[in-house]
């Protein structure tokens, strides 16, 4: 099964972002890109691609471990920014990103230890995606847009394992479906 760790935002949180993204998408060219959905925002920690059931039992206790050994901390959507000439608009995080930073290198330290292959370790980068193109599209009007949006703070209580089903029915504009499989309350927040 296709997994990675993450951070989910509350629905609170979420709500407040949707309406962000509304404004968003009336500006010029919003429709050149792929918006991502409230039910797909999630700070990604660590992807570990396919895993095969054997491996999950072992990784699950490692990242068990690494939520216990691991503050509960305040964090806010802040600000925004974009990958890959305009191919990936995101909004940041706020608050507590050394404890956040953390639990990512914690997250793919446990995907290592229970021996997936986890490529080249790379400087933890807090986003959350919210729309994507296959095209390069003028990422400025939006980063612009985003620049001065602050979402509310909310206290990181958990770290969850999720499960990626990727788009079957080869509808255009169709994204992935998401499916938290195991959640792990962090130090504090039992």
């Amino acid at each position: 099964m296709r997994l990675f760790a993450a951070v989910l935002p509350p629905d609170d949180v979420t709500r407040h972002l949707a309406a962000e993204v509304e404004a968003l998408r009336r500006l010029p060219d919003a429709d050149a890109l792929r918006w991502t959905g409230r039910p797909g925002w999630h700070f990604t920690l660590a992807f570990y691609g396919e895993v095969a059931d054997t491996l999950v039992p072992d990784l699950s206790a490692r990242l068990e471990r690494a939520a216990h050994r691991t503050p509960a901390f305040p964090l806010a959507l802040r600000g925004g920014g974009q990958f890959g000439h305009g191919r990936v608009l995101w909004t940041g995080a706020d608050g507590d990103t050394a404890t956040l930073r953390l639990l990512a290198d914690r997250a793919e330290a446990a995907g290592r230890k229970a021996g997936l292959p986890m490529g080249e370790h790379r400087h933890y980068k807090a986003h959350l995606t919210v729309a994507r193109s296959r095209r390069a599209v003028d990422p400025r009007p939006y980063v612009d847009e985003l620049r001065d949006f602050a979402g509310q703070r909310w206290t990181v209580r958990e770290l969850v394992l999720v499960r990626s089903h990727l788009p079957r029915s080869g509808t255009p504009g169709e994204g992935p479906r998401y499916e938290a499989v195991a959640r792990w309350p962090l130090d504090g927040a039992r």
